[in-house]
């Protein structure tokens, strides 16, 4: 996972949505969309509610 993704992770799973997220890192909600599709099948999950297993995994599927 990159920076920015390990980032947008960590807020997800911190409870955050898509336009504050967007907001704190400067980007659209679609950004933050399309970044979390890429996580998610980075990650082997299809939810946020997997995200926080899926770091606490140390971020591999």
């Amino acid at each position: 996972m990159t920076a920015q993704e390990k980032q947008m992770a960590l807020r997800v799973r911190d409870g955050l949505s898509n336009p504050e997220i967007g907001a704190r890192l400067f980007l659209s909600s679609r950004t933050v969309e399309w970044h979390l599709r890429k996580i998610f099948n980075k990650l082997g999950i299809s939810s946020r509610r997997r995200l926080g297993d899926a770091l606490s995994r140390g971020g591999q599927p």
